[in-house]
């Protein structure tokens, strides 16, 4: 029934594809779809590297039978145990009772709290190697990338390295597999959204991660969910490499909430604003109709960020608050902001937004605020709002 996808001669996906998830970790959207990857490889023994969710296991386990046949498994390698990789952990050790998991002792305790396992365990710790026969085995532990207990397992026989969560991506794969297989360009925006919505708060570990493969040679990056990184390994490596550094390109996000108009109005004279003082890239969002991780996405990918709110029962309308506490637990840093926003009788939403900006110690160039409906005077201040925060971006860049 399944035709054995391969990746190498004894690496092989057996990974599978979720299209009915509307929400990721429910709380991200994944319009295209999501796959959970998994991987064997085939030597004298056989390496099982990952499972996947749950609702697959039956699907996971036809698709190893398609490979190995009657053959068993010898090891199931855990490199990550969130519940959409390590689901199906259970069927596999009942289908292959005498299978020794390898992992390190951080994920041995989520083993015994999610699914009571203690048994046929192999510890590994930072460089161990596993032999499977001509292929060899070395594990390096990637702690916060993005859970405690990650690592990553690189076979040093076919220069493959299976990255777990990281360099991974939402949307499901339409048919291809390995990168130069397929058309990828939809990857890179959902990669991004992925790594600032999963991973963003995490950029010190990345670096660290990071700095543990510099002298790795990679044929291919196999990660857990998206493309087989093959032909644009470089280019994958580079992008992690700048957003854990939180750098960004010259551009501005402007996000904002409205209840009837006006501070949307607002919002519209500031980007004009932003145009005028020479930065092309804006990004515009109402933060009531797009949802946020497409929002933290842009803010990852650009320098600059202009939030405003209406004054709502005393604070900062629930969306444009909401957005902020996002930002907040990211820690996302080296951004330089504008404020603005509107009220009928009370002006108190820039009181609060102003010591969020602050604490995440970003530049401030400015705010304006009106009361009611956008006058000929704060339109101006709006536009020079918007041309001053663009000055700033452009004068970083030289």
């Amino acid at each position: 029934m399944f035709q054995p996808v391969q990746i190498t001669d004894s690496v092989y996906y057996v990974g599978v594809n979720d299209r009915r998830k509307l929400l990721f970790e429910n709380q991200f959207p994944v319009p295209y779809g999501v796959s959970y990857n998994a991987y064997l490889v085939c030597d004298e023994e056989v390496a099982l590297i990952d499972t996947v969710d749950v609702g697959f296991a039956d699907l996971f386990l036809k698709k190893i039978e398609s490979v190995i046949g009657n053959r068993e498994i010898d090891y199931l390698i855990i490199n990550h145990m969130e519940p959409d990789h390590s689901g199906s952990v259970r069927f596999i050790k009942e289908r292959y009772p005498r299978i020794r998991i390898v992992a390190n002792a951080k994920t041995f305790d989520m083993l015994n709290g999610y699914f009571g396992i203690i048994d046929h365990l192999h510890e590994v710790k930072d460089g161990d190697m596993l032999e499977l026969g001509r292929r060899r085995l070395r594990f390096a532990l990637t702690p916060m990338v993005h859970w405690p207990e990650t690592m990553m397992t690189y076979d040093l026989t076919d220069k493959v390295l299976f990255s777990g969560d990281a360099f991974g991506t939402f949307g499901a794969l339409n048919g291809g597999l390995i990168d130069e297989t397929m058309d990828i360009s939809r990857f890179w925006d959902e990669m991004r959204r992925y790594y600032a919505c999963i991973v963003g708060k995490y950029g010190v570990p990345v670096q660290n991660a990071m700095k543990k493969l510099k002298d790795t040679e990679m044929r291919y990056i196999c990660t857990t969910h998206g493309p087989v990184w093959h032909e644009h390994i470089r280019q994958t490596l580079q992008l992690y490499d700048r957003w854990s550094r939180y750098e960004a390109a010259p551009g501005a996000v402007i996000a904002y909430g409205s209840m009837y108009g006006n501070t949307e109005q607002m919002a519209e004279t500031i980007a004009e604003g932003v145009v005028k003082g020479g930065v092309k890239e804006v990004a515009m969002y109402d933060t009531s109709h797009t949802d946020s991780s497409y929002i933290l996405s842009d803010i990852f990918q650009y320098s600059g960020f202009i939030v405003g709110s209406p004054t709502y029962m005393g604070g900062i309308l629930p969306q444009v608050e909401s957005l902020l506490s996002k930002i907040e637990v990211r820690g996302i840093k080296n951004r330089t902001c504008a404020v603005f926003g509107s009220f009928t009788w009370a002006g108190t939403a820039i009181k609060k937004i102003l010591p969020a900006m602050e604490a995440l110690k970003w530049e401030i160039t400015g705010s304006v605020e009106e009361k009611q409906a956008l006058k000929q005077e704060k339109y101006q201040d709006c536009v020079t709002l918007g041309k001053t925060l663009a000055e700033k971006i452009l004068s970083a860049e030289k």
